[in-house]
């Protein structure tokens, strides 16, 4: 491969020529990493010249010269880190890794000037001061309040020396960064557990179909491996019937960046910790989680607290239950040892099988892919009058993505939507939304590009890929996303689509999920893959019978990994140095099972160390979550999940008004008042347990 570093110019760099396909979409045929330093390099350049303009201005600041400006510069930067960014994620190979190292320095290096720029803040703290008086519209006073606040926040007011520190700061938590996240795909692509035919043990021929997909990706052609993707790695324990792989399978997940290896995360979490805490402390915060959480729905710690607090108590409680029912369902097949965390989701599976004569494997059948892609499809459609065509004449990443033009209630185009939905070596493991450009009317209408990625598995030999309830439901949560971003309807692009508080943007994919489990949704698309029936009714009802189930031990994975994200932030940083003394003391004060492992283990946390969006603010999808059950509830009380009156609003409110509302003001005029928490202790079947 040649250098990276060679020059591109205009003329043979994809990047930066105009593109000309389809909705004019990124060339991914044609984009090699060679091409991305010097586009980058352009690109810097182009945005560095345009915010000297601003700030140079001889004119005094006016919104048009100074705001509208902003959110007209970085145009290139944008386009090519989109692209970059989701190769990073969804198919890199070591170039590409390589080049990120660089870049993420090099974006640090670009930001912070711009960022504590003080003559460009001076002009927007000035239009701020007197945003009265300026007669704008609420989508202008809303980008002014919150332009003013990302740069307070991110230290444009400091003293030059301050600003010195944390511009150092910064480039060194964006290396960090990358590093953690680079540690982790490494541990998870060198791993994986080849299954002889007496490993198969329990194992659906569902999931064999998948391990051997995954062996073929690997270049192991008739063989079949359990990989550290979750999808594989939950679905293992959940049937296998050999305790000792399951054991083994789950070591190496919870391990992952804590294994004393060239990929060990533990050092890299003490460093950015300690760098966050300075950062906080530079900005005039006594933590890094109160920084965070300012600028939030919850607005304080405490707050946090406190919601996280109700919760466990109740899903303790319930856990506790379980794993004596379970200890004992063990001693009553004859087994003489003490249920283990790599036990819980095998007896789990059995206790369900007993109290609601329903267990996953039974449903898989009927959870193809496809017909869950249609069904969200169909529920976009009936909410929001949205339809969705397959195309096959756009580029992209990887062979197996799919492509679908979404057009309006009107007929019009209104987003591309693009679905890479499978496992594979290249692909960081997790499920999430983004997009290759963002909705905005700023200088015409410009329609978005939205991405879903999960890591299901793969079909093979003709089969389709089954996909269990949790993944059914994960393809509705990242699709609820995908509206947020596809539904936007704003000006300006800093408002556009998820650019939303963190804890609020979990609401629309939270809420989205519940349509997934609706008996009117099932009815038609589950089917069975290979006879083309229906999901019979008994089955059904043993389903949504069973929903409830392990919701205990489920809340505590989550909670715990929330209130360890929330000390990691809050207590001084010199007290988690020692990362695994710090989760088993945390664990400790707040009762932990030991048969129940954190969600996400502090090494494999990539919420919340491959980037700042998520630290202090796991919490987010609880909290979110507060709002999703009483949200659904606006759709019952109507009588019909599709209600038009209901939807519109939830459209008008919620997904089509990005950034550019506050968010609880958004919420209330969706359904009226603020939410009731009391809605998600209902929905996970937690609301009548006595605290433990």
């Amino acid at each position: 491969m040649s250098d990276p570093r060679q020059t591109t110019n205009a003329e043979t760099n994809p990047l930066l020529k105009a593109w000309v396909t389809p909705f004019a979409t990124p060339p991914f045929n044609e984009i090699v990493p060679e091409h991305f330093l010097p586009a980058f390099e352009q690109a810097f350049a182009d945005h560095a010249a345009e915010i000297g303009a601003i700030t140079n201005d001889p004119a005094a600041p006016d919104f048009a010269n100074t705001i509208t400006a902003l959110e007209r510069s970085g145009k290139l930067l944008n386009k090519v880190a989109s692209v970059f960014y989701d190769l990073v994620s969804a198919h890199s190979n070591p170039a590409i890794l390589e080049i990120d190292k660089e870049v993420s320095l090099r974006m640090a290096r670009h930001w912070n000037p711009i960022m504590m720029n003080a003559v460009l803040f001076g002009r927007i703290a000035q239009l701020h001061e007197n945003r009265a008086s300026l007669g704008l519209t609420p989508e202008q006073l809303r980008l002014l309040e919150r332009t003013y606040t990302r740069f307070h926040r991110s230290g444009a007011g400091l003293s030059d020396e301050a600003k010195t520190r944390m511009a150092e700061i910064n480039e060194k938590l964006a290396q960090l960064a990358t590093g953690f996240s680079h540690h982790l795909l490494g541990d998870e692509q060198d791993w994986f557990m080849e299954l002889g035919e007496a490993d198969r043990e329990g194992l659906p021929e569902s999931f064999i179909a998948g391990a051997k997909a995954a062996a073929e990706d690997r270049g192991m052609a008739g063989k079949a491996i359990v990989t550290l993707s979750r999808s594989s790695v939950e679905s293992f324990l959940k049937s296998s019937g050999r305790r000792d792989l399951r054991e083994k399978v789950y070591k190496a997940f919870i391990a992952r960046g804590d294994n004393g290896n060239s990929n060990d995360n533990n050092a890299i979490i003490g460093e950015i910790l300690k760098l966050r805490e300075e950062t906080a402390r530079l900005l005039g915060y006594p933590t890094y989680a109160a920084y965070r959480l300012e600028d939030s729905m919850a607005k304080t710690p405490d707050a946090v607290r406190g919601l996280l607090e109700r919760v466990w108590k109740p899903a303790r409680a319930r856990a506790l239950a379980d794993r004596d029912e379970m200890q004992a369902l063990i001693t009553e097949e004859g087994g003489n040892f003490k249920l283990a965390p790599w036990d819980w989701r095998f007896y789990a599976e059995k206790l369900r099988l007993q109290r609601a004569n329903f267990d996953d494997a039974a449903i898989k059948p009927y959870l193809t892919l496809d017909h869950m892609i249609a069904a969200a499809f169909d529920c976009a459609t009936r909410l929001f009058g949205v339809t969705f065509e397959e195309r096959k004449d756009v580029p992209v990443w990887h062979p197996d993505v799919r492509v679908w033009e979404v057009r309006g209630p009107d007929g019009k185009h209104k987003a591309l939507f693009y679905g890479d939905y499978f496992a594979r070596p290249s692909k960081r493991s997790g499920a999430w939304m983004t997009s290759l450009r963002d909705q905005q009317k700023l200088d015409g209408e410009v329609a978005p590009l939205v991405i879903n990625v999960c890591n299901f598995a793969k079909g093979t030999g003709g089969e389709p890929s089954l996909l269990s309830p949790d993944d059914a439901r994960t393809l509705f949560h990242e699709f609820g996303h995908g509206l947020h971003g596809m539904l936007s309807n704003v000006t300006y692009p800093s408002l556009s689509g998820t650019s939303v508080f963190t804890d609020f943007v979990e609401l629309p994919s939270q809420l989205y999920e519940h349509w997934q489990e609706r008996p009117e949704v099932l009815q038609q698309f589950a089917r069975h893959y290979q006879t083309g029936e229906p999901l019979p009714d008994d089955l059904l009802k043993r389903f949504l019978a069973a929903r409830k189930f392990n919701q205990g031990f489920a809340t505590v994975e989550f909670v715990s990994s929330a209130l360890v994200d929330l000390e990691f932030h809050s207590q001084p940083a010199a007290a988690a140095q020692d990362v695994r003394a710090f989760e088993k003391r945390e664990l400790e004060k707040i009762g932990m099972p030991e048969e129940i492992s954190m969600r996400h283990r502090p090494t494999q946390f990539g919420h919340i160390f491959t980037g700042d969006h998520y630290a202090a603010g796991y919490y987010s999808y609880m909290w979110s979550e507060v709002m999703d059950a009483d949200a659904f509830g606006a759709f019952e009380e109507a009588g019909n999940i599709f209600d038009r009156d209901v939807a519109k609003r939830l459209h008008d409110n919620i997904y089509s008004s990005g950034g550019s509302v506050d968010p609880e003001a958004a919420y209330e005029a969706f359904r009226g008042r603020p939410p009731e928490p009391d809605a998600l202790l209902r929905r996970r079947g937690l609301l009548d347990d006595k605290a433990a």
